[in-house]
């Protein structure tokens, strides 16, 4: 990037969309990762080319160019500008302020004169036509009150001034005016200090520019005047100091930029990126030898690189070898895919409220559950009526909601089982929720009130703060505010804090989902002598837990031919084995499991066609 306000655009569209988070890597470069890979984030100033300029300034027809506008413009000083003639060039603000200078300051009438040129491309040609109906309008007004002379306005179609017009403009100007609303890097405040800063001639003196603070170059000059376009009486002053301003001072001002601009072609940009890649690169290699700061982070990176994508055919093959089988897997990010959440939405559910797994992959569920041989739970941090909502119609399916605090058992009513409501069980962890409701719903009622898009998640055994529709940056800072104040008011209870993408719950201290999962075998286990094959898969920091009580139950079981897989939706550091890329994958193997092998195949041929470029 060329501005840092653009390479902080670009980290936060990256924690909105894909919920990464930056890390800040030696030399002051900064880091992403994303599917196991470090992208780099470069900043580096880029400026004009200065030997091809140079030589164009000697050009004939650029000194004469220059020489026929002070001639035109005799005994005024110039003030120039080339813009686009589109609303975010901010050429009426402009207008607007040169009209105020001349009603405010009658001593600049016959001193003056604005030179601006329109650029009209074509490309939006609603705005352009606005610009312009506007822009003649103020034109017509100033010309009308003030004279003709004080304004040489001319239009041009094309979105590129000529060169040669564009250096004679730039030498013959005292001042120059960009007043863009919203602009990326424009190189013509460069070009014209380079044009004024460098040409050696008799008589050539450093010219002023005045920029907005909302154009890419306010942030790479030091000597530009900065104004905000819609402040009218800021431009107003800092156009009669640009004309006022002494020598001394221009010079001052030429001296902050001219060795910037003079010095930086693309050339050396394109080298300091490319500086920039190997010296991550390079680090990235030391980190991978010698290792980064704790054995944690070492061991975390090792698990990473040695996790393996799962086979479908040989978990198939483990599945038809055994007979007493456990399915328990994760619903909002592993049956179905997170729902990207409006910016300012205000949502009084969760994000996966609504969505449901695809008709083929319920089918493909109901089809393993019909299997006396299967035990299959569906396992979420959803508050109980949501996730019943979604997947309750599933015969004999086992739900266990509120990441595991409540679950109903596979045959325990619903899902079509003779119109049975479902039966639900309860873990308590010797929490008073009702009182420690009492204490934190007025300080989350505050901070909901104050952060636009967030809201409360109320279930059994936890009470969360959702901030994943929130503006990503106000979101995490008043997320790490409420953890504090909560920190304190709930310390006589027996609860912990667990930050995950975008929420912050209260749940019981000893309270996660490893707990529902061992239970689940155990129960299994006494029911039926052993397990011998466990398929668990999640996509979240939530779902460690269930991996890590496979382990354990795992390594306790007796069985020489069992099966254990532990399947992460996503590559990354985890306590599974086994990785898939998406949610649709995992709807993919349970239709394989399920025998389907006719859905299965039109699954897959679907998917590439998906994937097809028909452009």
């Amino acid at each position: 990037f060329h501005a840092f306000d653009h390479a902080r655009h670009f980290l936060n569209a990256s924690k909105r969309i894909l919920g990464l988070t930056y890390e800040s890597l030696v030399g002051g470069l900064i880091g992403v990762r994303h599917r196991g890979t470090r992208v780099l984030v470069s900043v580096s100033n880029v400026s004009v080319e200065a030997d091809a300029i140079g030589a164009l300034t000697t050009l004939p027809s650029v000194i004469d160019g220059a020489e026929a506008l002070r001639k035109k413009h005799a005994g005024r000083s110039i003030i120039s500008g080339i813009a686009v003639a589109q609303r975010l060039s901010g050429v009426s603000y402009k207008l607007l302020a040169f009209e105020r200078l001349l009603i405010d300051y009658p001593v600049w009438h016959s001193k003056v004169v604005l030179l601006q040129r329109c650029l009209i491309p074509g490309t939006r040609r609603v705005d352009e036509a606005d610009t312009l109906r506007e822009v003649r309008h103020l034109v017509k007004r100033i010309q009308d009150r003030f004279g003709p002379e004080v304004i040489d306005y001319d239009e041009q179609v094309g979105s590129v001034y000529p060169v040669d017009d564009r250096l004679s403009i730039w030498m013959a100007s005292r001042v120059m005016m960009h007043a863009p609303i919203r602009e990326g890097l424009n190189l013509c405040p460069l070009e014209y200090i380079f044009v004024k800063g460098s040409s050696g001639r008799d008589g050539d003196e450093p010219g002023v520019v005045i920029a907005s603070e909302f154009a890419a170059v306010s942030s790479i000059l030091n000597g530009a005047l900065r104004v905000n376009p819609y402040d009218i009486q800021m431009c107003v002053t800092s156009i009669d100091s640009a004309l006022s301003m002494s020598l001394d001072e221009r010079e001052a001002r030429k001296g902050r930029d001219i060795d910037f601009v003079s010095n930086s072609p693309s050339g050396l940009w394109t080298r300091n990126v490319l500086r920039d890649l190997n010296d991550a690169t390079l680090e990235g290699s030391k980190l991978e030898a010698i290792g980064e700061a704790s054995p944690d982070t070492v061991l975390a990176r090792e698990a990473e690189l040695c996790l393996e994508r799962l086979d479908p055919p040989s978990l198939e093959a483990a599945y038809s070898s055994t007979r007493t089988r456990v399915f328990i897997i994760d619903f909002n990010g592993t049956l179905v895919v997170k729902e990207p959440a409006g910016k300012y939405l205000k949502r009084e559910i969760l994000g996966t409220s609504g969505f449901r797994p695809s008709a083929a992959t319920c089918l493909a569920l109901q089809r393993l559950c019909s299997d006396r041989r299967n035990t299959v739970y569906v396992v979420s941090g959803d508050s109980q009526a949501n996730l019943e909502a979604a997947m309750g119609g599933v015969p004999g399916l086992g739900l266990a909601a509120s990441n595991g605090t409540c679950f109903s058992d596979p045959g325990s009513g619903g899902g079509g089982t003779d119109g049975e409501k479902r039966v639900w069980q309860y873990l308590e962890f010797g929490v008073d929720w009702a009182a420690v409701k009492k204490v934190a719903m007025p300080i989350i009622s505050k901070f909901t009130a104050r952060t636009n898009g967030s809201y409360v998640k109320l279930s059994h055994s936890s009470i969360g703060w959702s901030y994943y529709s929130c503006d990503p940056e106000w979101g995490s800072l008043q997320a790490s505010h409420l953890v504090t104040e909560l920190g304190e008011a709930l310390r006589g209870f027996d609860v912990r804090f667990v930050a995950l993408k975008g929420i912050v719950e209260v749940v019981p201290r000893n309270g996660h989902k490893g707990h529902i999962v061992k239970n689940i075998l155990e129960r299994v286990k006494a029911r039926e002598g052993d397990v011998d094959f466990v398929l668990c898969m999640g996509d979240d920091i939530a779902d460690e837990k269930m991996f890590t009580s496979v382990i354990n139950f795992s390594a306790q079981s007796q069985g020489d031919s069992s099966y254990a897989f532990n399947v992460a939706v996503g590559k990354k550091p985890t306590n599974a084995s086994f990785y898939v890329d998406s949610a649709s994958d995992v709807g993919d193997i349970l239709v394989g499991l399920s025998g389907d092998r006719e859905m299965y195949m039109r699954q897959q041929s679907q998917a590439s066609e998906s994937s097809v470029d028909f452009s």
